[in-house]
């Protein structure tokens, strides 16, 4: 067998990568501020796709509010939306010519609102949206461009997600055998299978678990730098997730350890992810989901997705902790300082930095137990 090189290329094999993420800049570039750059695209005389590519070259790499990068996926998606965003004002908002992007005004926004609320489109959806928006307002240094979202006639369950579960979502609360579905999709494809599995006992993203390197990921407890005290196996994977946050989950379980043993089993070298080596990311990707929808895992056929077995992990994990079933599947009142508990271990397997993130799995916190005051 052949050596894999020390460097690979990026694309189409590396499954970390999105095709045409990191142009580089142009050379007439190379000694201009973003300013000088397009004041050379005149408004009324430039095109306006122009200018709105020219704004994704320059900015598109930076977070909405923070000092740093973005990952490929979110650059990729809000490039993707603005592009959207410009033909679709011709389109379907009734605007006779596409704007130039710097002189996008109230009258756009609202229209643009409007065209979701028809289309019926998810709270979720409209607060990225309005958060692509916000982005691209900063670019143009405008950041009061975007209102908030009453001020374009979104009521509060039009725009508002729910940061709680309020069903669970996991696959045997649909009545799934997670073992019978493992094994169809065995028949099909060996891989596939195994880095769902690898999803259910790890509590793997979609991406994460085809991108899942089944030796580079696993080092022993000594190599992850974490407190001794915190120690819980020999052996822990690791996973970058999104914002680029690294993760540790211990391998604390046969079943987390005979999930890494059968994906060692099927890739073929040591430094190899779980994904088809002859295609790209996105191919891989597309090939797990057509596999979910063969065997009937979708939420229009089953009532959940792949999805579910991250979130079947969050609900297993925090009884485990608590000795009582989370409040998405029907628990009572927990003591708090063992909620906590539970919470933080739900957010950090997750990869969350926050508690409360642990809600949007295991549903929300509930009330204190009532303590009795009788009198003596």
């Amino acid at each position: 067998m052949t050596t894999t090189p020390s460097r690979r290329p990026a694309d189409p094999v590396s499954p970390g990568r999105i095709r045409g993420m990191d142009q580089p800049r142009p050379q007439a570039w190379a000694t201009k501020s973003p300013q000088e750059i397009l004041a050379r695209l005149r408004p009324g005389h430039a095109d306006p796709i122009r200018v709105l590519e020219t704004l994704i070259s320059l900015f598109n790499t930076r977070h909405t509010a923070r000092e740093k990068t973005v990952s490929h996926k979110t650059r990729a998606e809000r490039a993707r939306f603005l592009r959207r965003f410009f033909l679709d004002l011709k389109l379907k908002a009734g605007f006779h010519t596409v704007p130039d992007p710097r002189n996008l005004g109230q009258k756009h926004l609202h229209a643009m609102v409007q065209v979701w609320k028809r289309e019926l489109l998810a709270p979720a959806t409209i607060q990225t949206y309005m958060s692509f928006l916000r982005g691209l307002a900063s670019w143009m240094n405008k950041p009061g461009l975007v209102l908030p979202p009453a001020r374009y006639g979104l009521s509060l369950e039009e725009y508002q997600r729910h940061e709680y579960a309020q069903h669970d979502k996991s696959w045997s609360a649909h009545g799934i055998d997670v073992e019978t579905v493992l094994a169809q999709v065995t028949q099909y494809d060996a891989r596939i299978a195994a880095s769902m599995r690898l999803g259910d006992v790890l509590a793997l993203r979609r991406k994460e678990s085809v991108m899942f390197r089944p030796f580079e990921h696993v080092v022993p407890f000594e190599q992850t730098g974490l407190p001794a005290e915190q120690r819980k196996a020999d052996e822990y994977v690791w996973t970058k997730g999104k914002g680029g946050r690294v993760r540790w989950v211990a391998l604390a379980t046969e079943q987390q350890r005979a999930a890494v043993a059968l994906a060692r089993s099927l890739v073929t070298s040591r430094d190899a992810h779980m994904g088809d080596p002859a295609l790209s990311l996105k191919r891989n990707l597309r090939r797990l989901d057509y596999a979910l929808e063969k065997f009937g895992i979708t939420k229009r056929l089953a009532g959940t997705t792949g999805h579910g077995l991250r979130h079947g992990n969050f609900n297993d994990l925090y009884e485990n902790v608590t000795g009582v079933p989370s409040p998405v599947r029907g628990g009572g009142p927990v003591a708090p300082e063992l909620d906590r508990a539970a919470r933080l271990a739900v957010a950090e397997r997750a990869g969350h930095s926050r508690m409360r993130a642990s809600t949007a799995y295991i549903g929300a916190m509930l009330p204190r137990p009532a303590i009795s005051n009788r009198s003596t």
